[in-house]
Order: structure tokens, then sequence, then C-alpha cells
């Protein structure tokens, strides 16, 4: 069977750096999403007061394999269920 592979767009922040938003986006993401493949920046701002940046932001494309096991679950939730019920 071919991959199939879908994009979420996310908005992250970090008060570090824009690579740290980036990171945020990734980490942030993988809670709930599995398989993520890469990440595309579309777009990169900045929350400024005075004279200085007090926050970097992100818009993030990330993309994951979509699950193939037909089951409609992750890979990963199926093996976390199938753990469970063996105890």
């Amino acid at each position: 069977m071919a991959n199939v592979v879908k994009v979420v767009e996310v908005m992250s922040e970090s008060e570090k750096s824009w690579e740290d938003a980036v990171l945020n986006a990734v980490r942030r993401t993988a809670e709930t999403i599995h398989g993520i493949k890469s990440v595309y920046v579309d777009n990169f701002t900045a929350k400024v007061e005075g004279d200085r940046i007090v926050e970097y932001r992100v818009d993030a494309k990330i993309s994951f394999l979509l699950d193939t096991s037909g089951n409609g679950k992750s890979a990963k939730s199926g093996m976390a269920e199938a753990q469970a019920t063996k105890r």
C-alpha cells in the first residue's frame, strides 16, 4: 500500500528564539500525532516591546504518515492498547 501523508498547520511561540518556537511546535504536535516526518516553517514573526524582541512566533506545517493498519488508530496507539489488553 502506498504511503499517504497528511499536513496540519500549527502556530507556536517562544521567548528564546524562532528555532525554539519550531521545536515547541513539533514537540506539542507529537503529543497527539504520531509518525511526524517533516516540518515546513511558513512564516516567522516576532512581538516587540520597546527595542527588543520579547516573543518569537512561527506558523508551521507539520507532515505525518497516515495510519495504514486499517483500524483507524496510529501504530503507536494500537501497540499501547495491545499491551494494556495483555495485562
